[in-house]
């Protein structure tokens, strides 16, 4: 299977390239980001399914890139302003990357439909990764009047959310959206931020279950971070089992 990987310069994009290149069932992974992608040093030698693709607007891609996202399976998209990142970062750029972003990758994956539909097994998957705190409907979204709130940060992703299922439900069968909202993903040897009252997740664990999701169907639209931790160990537990 084709997979877009959104984003793999970052600490999660590349645990996403380390495990897919390993990954029997993926036979292509299409890598998207504004810097070159690094090859993980254990897949030096064993990265001919890897396509790196360095993208300087992603609001309108350039034909080659369309048509990655158009003939793949899945896409598991990673780009996302970090909470800790928010005062460097003006908000209407917060909102482009936040929204924008993620908004024309869907477009782009679920064209053309024609395509998907008659040769494709079925819709593309679209995995994005929100905020443990995103409100789950638009009753619950309340707004700060400056917009520059960790608040208001998940009242962006609550309405991402909303508009990514909009958009799935008017694309003809072409794709899917799974929204994955984890809490705050830790890296083994690294002492982790405190954050009271955020469930915390391994960053070899939300790897191994996004990939999960996007290769062999989804379980649910929304996953918990509970639920990533059962679907990654399950995973990778599986993978030790083959190797």
């Amino acid at each position: 299977m084709k997979l877009v990987i959104g984003g793999s310069t970052g600490v999660l994009g590349a645990e996403l390239i380390r495990q897919a290149l390993s990954h029997p069932w993926i036979t292509t992974i299409v890598a998207i980001s504004r810097h070159e992608t690094p090859i993980p040093p254990e897949s030096i030698g064993n990265d001919t399914k890897l396509e790196l693709f360095i993208c300087n607007n992603f609001e309108s891609y350039p034909d080659n890139v369309k048509k990655e996202f158009g003939t793949a399976d899945a896409c598991i998209w990673t780009i996302a302003v970090t909470p800790t990142k928010m005062k460097s970062i003006p908000w209407s750029e917060t909102v482009k990357i936040c929204g924008d972003y993620p908004l024309a990758a869907i477009k782009a994956l679920a064209g053309p439909s024609r395509y998907r539909r008659e040769n494709g097994p079925g819709p593309a998957r679209f995995v994005y990764i929100s905020g443990q705190l995103a409100p789950h409907s638009q009753s619950e979204i309340v707004k700060s009047p400056n917009g520059h709130s960790l608040a208001d940060l998940a009242v962006l992703e609550g309405e991402l959310e909303t508009q990514l299922h909009a958009f799935a439900d008017k694309s003809n069968g072409a794709v899917v959206p799974c929204i994955a909202k984890p809490g705050m993903i830790v890296n083994s040897g690294r002492e982790p931020p405190i954050a009271p009252g955020l469930p915390k997740i391994e960053l070899r664990d939300i790897a191994a279950a996004l990939l999960d999701q996007a290769v062999h169907g989804l379980e649910k639209y929304a996953l918990s971070n509970d639920d990533m931790v059962r679907i990654g160990r399950s995973a990778l537990n599986k993978q030790y089992e083959i190797f």
